[in-house]
C-alpha cells in the first residue's frame, strides 16, 4: 500500500486509487486460497472434484481473464475457502466446507466465459450454488453435474434438470439467480447490487439470514438512499458502489435495523429490510468502512496479538478487544464525517446532535487506542492520522442545545456500560 494511499484510507477516504489496491489484494487472496484448498485436498474423498475444477477454471481464464476474475472475487468464494482450508488442514471441518465446491466456482466461470464444459459438482444443503450467478435447487443428491454452452447452461441430478437462462438472468423451475437491486444512475454514478438470500456461503458469520420472496420493499430505500449519497456525499458514493457488490439479508429485529460485514466476504454487507433512505445511506458507508479496513489488515498488521484486554466502546455494549476497537472508531470516523456534511443539508436538530455525539465518542476511541500500547508502528500511524481528522472538526461550532443531548447520551451510554462492567479501561 503506497504512502500515500495509506495516509488517504486512515483519514477515513482512499479514493479510487486505494481502492483498486484493495480489490487487487483481495483477488490474490482468493487466488491463493483456492490454490490451498486444492493443494490441501489430496486424499480427501472430493479432491478429483477440486482438480476438475481447478483445470477447468484455468481454461476458462484464458478464454475471458476478467469474467473469471469477477467470479473468483465473488464474496462468498472467499468465506467458502478460507474455511474450507483450515478444515482439511486441521481436520476439523466446518459444516458444509468441501473442496469439491472449487468445481462449482468453476462452472460458474464456465458459464459466465461461455466456454463449452461438463463438470460434476457437491451439492450443499440440496443446492448447486454458482457464484456471481445464483444457485440450483437439487434434492436429495450428492453430486450434479453442471454443463456450459456459449448460449446455455444446465444443473443435471438424477430426474432434476434445471436449466439456467444464461442471457436474460431470470429465473426458471428449481434456478433462483441472484437479483439486482436496480438503484439507478444519479449524478452520473450508478449502483447494482447483488442480492444473495439462498448462497449457503453467503455470510457465514452473521446471525439471522433471511430469505425474500419479493424484494419490493427493497428497492425504494435503496434508490433513495443512493440518490442522498451520489447528490450530497460523493466520495462515500463511490467507495459503496465500488466495494459493495453483494447485500445479503438479515432477519429485521423487532426495532430498528441491523447489519454486519465479515472479512470473510470482502464485498458482501448484511443488513435487515431498510426503513429509510437516511439510515440505509448511512448503514451502506458504516459497513464500506469495515470492509476497506479488513481488506487493508490482510497486508499491513495495525494491532497486535490479542492479549484478553478489553475495552470500552461508546458504540457497544460489550467490552472490546483493540482489534475490535479498532474496527469500531475506524467506521465512526466516517459515521462522523456524514452527519458533519448531512447537517449542513438539513434543518433537523438531530444531524448536530448525531456529529456532537460520534465526534467525542469517536475521538474518546481513538485516545484509547493510541493509550493502549497494543497497536503495532503502523497501527499508530494509522490511528494517529485518525484523531488528527476527529481533531480539525473540534472547533466546529454547534448550537448548545445539540452538544447538551449528544453529551447526556453519551454519559447515559458510559454509566450503563460501567454498571454492567466496571470502570472504563483508558489503556
Amino acid at each position: 500500500m503506497p504512502a500515500d494511499l495509506f495516509r488517504a484510507l486512515a483519514a477515513g477516504g482512499g479514493g479510487p486509487a486505494a481502492l483498486e489496491v484493495l480489490r487487487r489484494v483481495q483477488h490474490s487472496k482468493h487466488a491463493l486460497l483456492l490454490r490451498g484448498v486444492l493443494t490441501a485436498a489430496v486424499g480427501h474423498p472430493q479432491a478429483a472434484l477440486a482438480r476438475g475444477g481447478y483445470e477447468l477454471l484455468a481454461a476458462a481464464e484464458r478464454r475471458d481473464r476478467g469474467a473469471v476474475a469477477d467470479v473468483v472475487c465473488h464474496p462468498w468464494v472467499g468465506a467458502w475457502a478460507q474455511r474450507t482450508l483450515l478444515a482439511l488442514r486441521e481436520q476439523t471441518p466446518y459444516d458444509d466446507a468441501a473442496p469439491g465446491v472449487l468445481a462449482t466456482i468453476a462452472a460458474a466461470a464456465a458459464i459466465r466465459t461461455g466456454l463449452p464444459a461438463e463438470i460434476e459438482v457437491p451439492a450443499i444443503g440440496d443446492t448447486v450454488a454458482l457464484p456471481s450467478l445464483g444457485t440450483a435447487e437439487v434434492p436429495d443428491v450428492t453430486v450434479a453435474t453442471v454443463r456450459s454452452a456459449p448460449d446455455r447452461a444446465e444443473v443435471t441430478a438424477d430426474s432434476v434438470r434445471v436449466r439456467i437462462p444464461v442471457r436474460s438472468g431470470e429465473g426458471s423451475s428449481g434456478w433462483r439467480p441472484l437479483r439486482r437491486l436496480t438503484c439507478g444512475i444519479c449524478e452520473g454514478a450508478e449502483f447494482e447490487p447483488l442480492l444473495d438470500d439462498a448462497s449457503p456461503f453467503r455470510m457465514p458469520a452473521a446471525p439471522h439470514l433471511a430469505r425474500l420472496d419479493d424484494p419490493g420493499g427493497w428497492i425504494s430505500p435503496f434508490r433513495d438512499a443512493w440518490k442522498l449519497l451520489s447528490r450530497h456525499h460523493p466520495a462515500f458514493a463511490t467507495e459503496v458502489a465500488a466495494l459493495v457488490r453483494v447485500v445479503v439479508p438479515l432477519a429485521a429485529p423487532e426495532d430498528g435495523l441491523v447489519s454486519s460485514s465479515s472479512p470473510e466476504t470482502f464485498g458482501a454487507i448484511a443488513i435487515s429490510e431498510p426503513e429509510d433512505a437516511c439510515t440505509l445511506a448511512l448503514t451502506l458507508v458504516h459497513e464500506t468502512q469495515h470492509v476497506k479496513l479488513s481488506a487493508l489488515l490482510d497486508i499491513i498488521q495495525l494491532t497486535l496479538p490479542d492479549n484478553g484486554t478489553r475495552y470500552y466502546a461508546p458504540w457497544r455494549e460489550d467490552p472490546r478487544p483493540v482489534s475490535g476497537l479498532l474496527q469500531g472508531a475506524y467506521a465512526y470516523l466516517v459515521v462522523t464525517a456524514f452527519w458533519r456534511r448531512q447537517r449542513r443539508l438539513s434543518s433537523q436538530a438531530q444531524a448536530d446532535i448525531e456529529f456532537a455525539r460520534w465526534r467525542e465518542a469517536a475521538s474518546l476511541a481513538t485516545g484509547t487506542l493510541l493509550g493502549s500500547g497494543r497497536l503495532t508502528v503502523d497501527g499508530q500511524r494509522f490511528v494517529r492520522i485518525m484523531e488528527a481528522t476527529l481533531r480539525t472538526w473540534q472547533s466546529e461550532q454547534l448550537p448548545l442545545d445539540a452538544r447538551t443531548s449528544a453529551r447526556e447520551r453519551n454519559d447515559r451510554h458510559r454509566a450503563l456500560w460501567e454498571t454492567a462492567h466496571g470502570p472504563v479501561r483508558h489503556s
